[in-house]
């Protein structure tokens, strides 16, 4: 086990990892969380540091991506909360802010993201190839559980619609008879 291995737990770190147009990334916010600063600090570092960060290491969100996020975690309202896109930082954008950030829990929080990220790919990794196996099979067997195959796409289709069943008893008809109400008759007749 690493002595610094306890900085941030790695649930944190991965429940912060979102998946934006096609990367895995951490929003501005998150990581200022986890390296201990306000995201206006941390977005202040960067700007100070831009040509570190080429588009392929970090990216703003557009408007509707954020307004989507916002939807998506329901955080902000139009009063509070951030006024402006958050940056996405890529695995090579969040390695490269341990150069812009230069505190001993900055080097420690992105060893322990770093080591985040490279369990995500490894896991991704196995996942596609049990899928390809999985495909295999399916393709090899395929002749063999054909009844099974049916049998399920049966069960997946919709119900036939049922015809409307006939009323069992009878129906009693009465004509329509106005009721009057003895409420008011009997008290004015009394005064």
């Amino acid at each position: 086990m690493h002595k610094d291995a306890g900085v941030v737990p790695s649930e944190r770190i991965e429940r912060s990892i979102l998946l934006i147009r096609g990367h895995k990334v951490m929003l501005d916010a998150d990581l200022a969380a986890l390296y201990g600063v306000e995201t206006r600090q941390l977005v202040r570092a960067v700007k100070r540091n831009i040509s570190r960060f080429p588009h392929d290491f970090m990216f703003q969100l557009s408007k509707d991506e954020f307004e989507n996020l916002r939807c998506h975690f329901g955080t902000s309202s139009q009063w509070g909360g951030r006024r402006y896109p958050p940056y996405a930082f890529t695995e090579q954008g969040v390695a490269m802010l341990s150069s812009v950030l230069k505190s001993r829990r900055a080097v420690q929080v992105n060893i322990e993201i770093m080591r985040t990220f490279v369990r995500l790919r490894r896991m991704l990794a196995s996942h596609a190839d049990l899928a390809r196996k999985l495909e295999a099979l399916e393709k090899k067997y395929d002749a063999q559980f054909k009844v099974v195959f049916d049998a399920i796409r049966q069960l997946m289709m919709p119900p036939e619609p049922e015809l409307p069943k006939k009323r069992i008893g009878f129906l009693v008809e009465e004509p329509y008879v106005p009721y009057k109400s003895l409420r008011g008759s009997k008290r004015q007749k009394s005064r």
